[in-house]
């Protein structure tokens, strides 16, 4: 009898389920979105219930539409963001809101534990080349100076996938993968460092327990297979961070080949089979989605701000949306696509919430520069999409600086569904940018892999994870932009450049 694994994968503003064969071909994908919290400058929040309600809706219609004999389903894993954390009582019921991975508010927190430990024995302890506010380490001191009741009241701290985890198994648990980002957790070790714990002010009980990323941690309780629909006792494997499993999803799971993913942030990963850390101190390196490996990994904002314009900007776009149909999206596309490269000489710092490596600096602020009356909306979309692609320019080349040679990009998330933005990336970057059939539920298919894997359905991830890929398109370079971007990089960094010299306004100076 046919078998499946259920993949879902919690996104900062979305969660997908889809369902995966014994071959690991999707057979149907749902996803549900919510909108996030912000409630003042630099602060993201979210409630947990809305988590919880939204996972829910997105695997009870899965398997609506999908019609699948549950009792087929082997196994569930999941992919999730990382950095959003959750404070949780004695019985690990959240404390107020969620505050989410882009969350910034930390940023005097973060200031203060980079000036203690310097970032020489941050890089060489955690992966990651310095501090940043939306690290958890940071947003841990920021609730023992801020919100001293909260944090007294805490019994754990958890980041959202080890809460979800805890949800559906009765079982609090993280791994390797989402750890590295915390700044509370070894690379060398697998265990939580002493020195950060303390300087926080709390012990590792405070903390998940740590599992091999993708190990099966526990059965889906009664009460959770109720909920969701699915057969109480389901192995259930505690997954891997979102970037981890989406590389594994598009094969990327042996050196030699580099994924970008265009979502809420803009992300890449290449995968190698040693830790390798970056003597220049500008690319982060995480655990892989399979225990052994790592991954150079750098992230910025990304789609987020075209998600921004759209909301702020694109109401006549969003209301033919509404009207007939047409995603705002794929109008927004067209849009682009009648405007010149170069944007007839704007250049946009995509940075709404500060800027992540290589260029790690969470005080970078997003700007247009050169508008002129003659600039439209339109010139807005497509700077914006040039803005992002500046950025992956630099994450390859800094990535390339480590001995990575990068010859073609595999495109994944909602960015690789515009044809108009993998061009503009193609022509930026000077490499081939591919897109993947079914691209779009990679994340889930890497955590299905990981979770199929671990409960021996398979025997090895990384051929069940390159078996049956096929790119859907490839844009090649167009040599006849070359000069055009390379001109608009050169511009792009020394803006960059130029606006740290500007002073923080006072009303987001902590």
């Amino acid at each position: 009898m046919s078998w499946y694994v259920l993949g879902v994968d919690v996104g900062t503003t979305a969660i997908k389920a889809a369902l995966f064969d014994e071959d690991g071909a999707e057979i149907a994908e749902h996803t549900e979105e919510y909108d996030l919290l912000t409630p003042r400058a630099g602060y993201v929040e979210l409630e947990p219930g809305t988590y919880t309600e939204t996972f829910t809706a997105a695997v009870a219609s899965l398997l609506r539409e999908s019609s699948v004999d549950v009792q087929q389903i082997r196994a569930l894993g999941l992919s999730a963001q990382g950095e959003t954390m959750l404070c949780l009582d004695s019985a690990d019921r959240p404390l107020g809101r969620a505050i989410v991975w882009m969350d910034n508010r930390a940023s005097t927190e973060s200031d203060e534990l980079e000036a203690h430990f310097g970032r020489p024995t941050i890089h060489a302890v955690t992966g990651q080349p310095a501090m940043d506010p939306i690290w958890p380490a940071a947003k841990i001191l920021w609730l023992k100076r801020n919100d001293p009741d909260r944090f007294a009241a805490t019994a754990r701290f958890a980041l959202l996938k080890d809460f979800l985890v805890q949800r559906l198994t009765g079982r609090l648990v993280s791994e390797d993968s989402l750890l590295c980002s915390t700044l509370v957790w070894d690379i060398n070790t697998r265990k939580y460092w002493p020195e950060m714990l303390d300087y926080l002010g709390i012990d590792s009980e405070k903390l998940p327990e740590i599992a091999d990323q993708g190990a099966i941690v526990g059965a889906l309780t009664e009460s959770a297979a109720t909920e969701l629909g699915l057969p109480a006792g389901l192995p259930v494997s505690v997954g891997a961070l979102d970037q981890a499993c989406g590389a594994l999803g598009l094969g990327n799971a042996v050196p030699g080949i580099f994924s970008e993913s265009t979502g809420s942030a803009l992300t890449t990963v290449t995968v190698v089979d040693e830790l390798r850390l970056d003597a220049a101190g500008r690319v982060p390196c995480f655990a892989a989605a399979l225990p052994g490996q790592y991954m150079l990994h750098t992230f910025s904002t990304g789609g987020m701000v075209m998600r921004w314009f759209r909301d702020e900007f694109c109401s006549s776009e969003r209301r033919i949306e509404q009207l007939c149909g047409i995603n705002a999206y794929q109008l927004i596309d067209e849009e682009v696509r009648r405007v010149d490269p170069g944007s007839d000489g704007l250049v946009v710092l995509p940075h709404l919430q500060g800027s992540g490596p290589p260029d790690l600096d969470p005080h970078a602020r997003g700007a247009f520069f050169g508008l002129t009356l003659s600039h439209t909306k339109q010139h807005l979309s497509r700077g914006i999409m040039e803005g992002v692609a500046m950025v992956l320019r630099r994450m390859i080349e800094s990535t390339e600086d480590l001995g990575v040679e990068i010859a073609e990009i595999i495109s994944l998330s909602g960015g690789a569904k515009s044809a108009a933005w993998c061009q503009i990336k193609a022509d930026a970057t000077g490499r081939p940018v591919h897109t993947v059939k079914g691209a779009g539920s990679a994340a889930c298919r890497g955590a299905a892999i990981i979770a199929g894997v671990a409960a021996e359905l398979w025997p090895s991830a990384v051929d069940i994870a390159r078996a049956g890929l096929e790119f859907s398109s490839t844009y090649k370079p167009n040599a006849a932009n070359a000069v055009i971007y390379d001109d608009l990089y050169t511009r792009f960094l020394a803006l960059q450049e130029a606006t740290k010299l500007l002073p923080r306004p006072a009303s987001t100076a902590s």
